[in-house]
């Protein structure tokens, strides 16, 4: 039995998907998995530094990663109409992103990398864990806030106004789906990464299929997220991307690590679907 290390958000959209698999309900080639729970810019630096063998981590990041990681093709979080927000006080609504004092969720996150994509000379940013984001706008500690994961179902509810939907903007500008997080395994795995793949693969597919077996562990890690933003969230995040990328997400990708790198926002790196 080969032990690995894997790491996942507590967002319900990765407990979803990953529960078959570290709970055992899918085969996995005789691979078991060790889970490690971080938000998605720890996930990123743990990755960084080659902690994790398995890890979702952010398409920001991922040009980054491409010498020891590879990226798999099932278990991430890619769509349309599910990108991250500026969002602001009301008095502050009508400034420009370029003169807000804005909190981020982590220097590696894509939300991060296509807020610099849209406003690139956006210098004044402060890094914060994403939970504590909008009440550091609400409160006025910052101009406003670079919000994710169920943040886009509940800014109203601390009185914020939305400045610019970054997703909206990039499927506009592009037409293509919007790449925010992957999963990636490291290369020196070799001949196990198949498997890897397979099992995550089989668990994303146990979960469409039998939803209400995830509901528990979904719960477990959802805070204090009402049922209803839990649902929203499985819903918008965990799509047949998730099953696999294809042609589509792998456009989608190579499009945003193609602009990035071409804004010298990145490094200029391998292309990121190569094995």
């Amino acid at each position: 039995m080969t032990h690995l290390s894997l790491g996942f958000s507590p967002c319900p959209n990765d407990t979803f998907i990953f529960h078959g698999l570290v709970h055992g309900a899918v085969e996995a080639e005789g691979l078991k998995f060790e889970p490690q729970l971080h938000d998605v810019e720890t996930l990123n630096q743990l990755a960084l530094r080659g902690e994790l063998d398995v890890t979702k981590v952010s398409y920001g990041a991922l040009p980054y990663l491409l010498e020891d990681y590879v990226l798999l093709r099932s278990g991430g979080a890619l769509g349309r109409g599910c990108g991250p927000l500026v969002v602001t006080r009301p008095e502050l609504a009508g400034t420009a992103v370029r003169g807000l004092r804005i909190a981020i969720p982590g220097r590696f996150t894509t939300a991060h990398l296509l807020l610099r994509l849209y406003a690139a000379a956006t210098t004044r940013v402060v890094d914060m864990t994403y939970d504590r984001i909008m009440p550091a706008v609400a409160s006025g500690e910052v101009d406003a806030g670079l919000i994710i994961h169920e943040s886009r179902f509940t800014y109203p509810q601390h009185g914020l106004e939305k400045v610019v939907d970054l997703g909206e903007w990039w499927e506009e500008a592009t037409g293509s789906a919007i790449p925010l997080g992957g999963i990636v395994a490291r290369r020196e795995l070799g001949e196990d990464i198949p498997g890897i793949e397979a099992a995550i693969r089989r668990s994303v597919e146990l979960a469409f299929s039998n939803p209400s077996a995830t509901a528990e562990y979904v719960r477990a890690h959802a805070q204090e997220m009402s049922e209803e933003v839990t649902r929203s969230h499985i819903d918008l995040y965990v799509n047949d991307f998730s099953v696999d990328l294809g042609p589509e997400g792998e456009h989608a990708v190579r499009e945003l690590a193609r602009r990035a790198a071409e804004a010298g926002l990145v490094p200029s790196a391998m292309d990121p679907l190569q094995r």
